[in-house]
């Protein structure tokens, strides 16, 4: 699943197969872009923002589509949501990471293609009009002006909010998706469905978001644990049923907001009216006659 750190090992992937070049083609597969053609242009940088990723590029001068207009730095901005991905190739190889009808965008370099499946607000704008995508958004976990300050304030400005909904919102801080957000609540003790005023340390909650995305920054296997392998990576994420790390108690799973949550209900003790939903009644058959 696509989080912050996904998006930004994603950028350095684009980076590396096609900073610096010169397209020699392109295909969109989108409405939007249909007609785009980006031959010639220059990719100048790849960069993430939060969970979206930003191709800065170098139009030829003239451009060639609008030549009065003069803007020559331009963003093909995309959004990976949940099953969106970019994956590159040498120039011949077969495309295999996904069904062809899930391709959305082709950019070729004389060294490498960059094939992009199932992406989402797909679009191409001037670079000077970027906030216009991405500037609602809070500071970036991963981003060089990171301010831990500015996130907290932002998630107090909202107490009877949530503490499990307010970390994804990313107007408060980008980059946290679901199992971030339930491994940064289990390690701190808390309860996803605490109100954000009632949470006793917002400062250190967001300091371990912050440290987790950073950990996993330049791998693919996302681990809160410290271990890699296959089922221990994560304290209750996708563990549901399962017993507990510390308290062995069973890994509860049950909807907020309009995502799940994962959570030990010993280790993260819901606060008085503020408790999530019991679990479901077991089914139970009549007895055989």
């Amino acid at each position: 699943m696509p989080e912050g750190d996904t998006v930004w090992n994603t950028a350095r992937v684009l980076h590396r197969a096609l900073g610096g070049a010169r397209l020699t083609g392109s295909d969109f597969r989108v409405p939007g872009l249909a007609t785009t053609d980006l031959t010639g242009w220059t990719v100048r940088e790849s960069a993430s923002r939060g969970k979206h990723l930003l191709l800065r590029l170098a139009a030829p001068e003239p451009l060639p589509a609008d030549p009065a207009d003069g803007t020559t730095h331009w963003t093909l901005h995309s959004h990976l949501r949940m099953d969106g991905a970019w994956r590159a190739y040498a120039p011949g190889e077969r495309w295999t990471a996904r069904p062809a009808h899930l391709i959305r965008a082709v950019l070729r370099g004389t060294e490498a293609v960059a094939v992009g499946y199932h992406l989402h607000e797909l679009a191409l704008v001037p670079t000077a009009e970027e906030g216009a995508l991405v500037g609602h958004l809070g500071p970036d976990l991963l981003g060089a002006d990171w301010d831990p300050a500015e996130a907290v304030r932002r998630l107090a400005a909202h107490p009877a909010a949530t503490i499990g909904e307010a970390l994804l919102d990313q107007r408060n801080l980008a980059g946290v998706g679901n199992l971030y957000k339930c491994e940064v609540l289990f390690l701190r003790g808390i309860s996803p469905w605490t109100p954000v005023g009632a949470v006793p340390d917002l400062a250190g909650t967001v300091a371990l978001a912050r440290k987790l995305l950073a950990a996993n920054r330049g791998r693919w296997t996302q681990s809160t644990t410290g271990s890699l392998h296959r089922g221990r990576t994560s304290y209750v994420y996708g563990r549901r049923a399962q017993p507990c790390r510390r308290c062995g108690t069973a890994i509860r799973r049950e909807e907020l907001g309009e995502r799940v949550t994962y959570w030990c209900p010993a280790c993260q003790p819901a606060p008085p009216g503020d408790a999530p939903p019991a679990p479901a009644a077991p089914l139970t058959r009549p007895a055989p006659r």
